[in-house]
């Protein structure tokens, strides 16, 4: 990658206190809030949403309002066609959230761990009938039979596939419909990045395939403003919160398939266990923060 951002290339992460070097402020990247009673967590959480918003801003279908018209470009996912995402971890399910500001007609949520689809539901199933959203859940080994049902045929208008697993990637490119656009948001490690694609398909199908690495700062931006405007609630998707002292486990765990969700790690913290959560929101980071930050009292003698 060749990218400049703290905690990659410029120090940063983990850290107690955090340096704003020249870098940030040379490229205007030391951003407002756009509204300052967000939480902490929320906040930390807008460069992973970032990601999911500047993936679905890749999604590009090609539309003629009628035979005779020009074709005119349109960004984002196909509004009141039918949305697949693949894998319901974490990332997916942000990426069903985000979905929902577009009202496809069909968000179809697939994943083999029953316990994730059974989450999908609980966290998405209200809002997806508010926004007029069917909202299906449906396994792996059912999703092409389902998919045909749902769409009498015509398949998936978008893809997004949040696993980074090839055999995945592989199949998902055979449930595109006309003009269908597939995105590899997951990564593929180095030796099993290969995809084979129907040269057919994509000459009288017209499908595409698109990806992303990361957001921009613009995205950052958007992904604060989704935010503060409810279009996504960060608190569904933390895991556990704990203190730096929890770094090491909690790279382990991440590693080891463990953690399925955001961990959010408060500096200044004395927290002896990492405390695993369901939700998070703005009145239960301010308890923990009563109950745990450590800073010095002093106490008046008075005069």
């Amino acid at each position: 990658m060749n990218k400049v951002a703290v905690g990659y290339t410029l120090n940063g992460n983990l850290a107690e206190y955090i340096l704003i070097q020249e870098e940030v402020l040379e490229s205007g990247c030391l951003m407002p809030l756009p509204d300052d009673a967000l939480p902490y967590f929320a906040v930390s959480m807008a460069e992973p949403i970032s990601c999911i918003y500047s993936a679905q801003e890749r999604q590009i279908h090609i539309l003629k309002k009628n035979p005779f018209a020009p074709r005119e470009p349109k960004l984002g996912l196909l509004i009141g066609g039918t949305t697949v995402i693949i894998g319901a971890g974490a990332m997916g399910l942000m990426h069903a959230e985000m979905a929902l500001r577009f009202r496809p007609q069909n968000l179809l949520v697939c994943d083999k761990i029953p316990e994730r689809l059974r989450r999908a539901q609980k966290i998405l199933g209200d809002k997806a009938r508010r926004a007029g959203v069917k909202l299906i859940t449906v396994e792996a080994d059912a999703l092409k039979d389902t998919l045909r049902q749902v769409t009498n045929g015509a398949m998936a208008d978008d893809i997004i596939l949040a696993v980074g697993i090839q055999a995945a990637q592989q199949a998902a490119l055979e449930l595109l419909g006309n003009g269908g656009v597939a995105n590899l948001f997951g990564g593929l490690p180095q030796g099993q990045h290969l995809l084979q694609m129907s040269a057919i398909a994509v000459h009288y199908n017209e499908i595409k395939v698109v990806g992303s690495s990361g957001g921009a700062p613009s995205d950052l931006v958007a992904a604060l403003r989704a935010i503060a405007k409810r279009d996504i609630d960060p608190g569904n998707y933390i895991y556990g919160v704990g203190s730096l002292k929890h770094a090491p486990e909690v790279l382990r765990g991440i590693k080891e398939n463990r953690i399925d969700g955001k961990v959010i790690l408060y500096p200044h913290m004395r927290v002896e266990n990492l405390t695993l959560v369901d939700y998070w929101d703005k009145s239960r980071e301010e308890k923990f923060l009563d109950e745990n930050l450590y800073c010095v009292r002093v106490k008046s003698s008075g005069s």
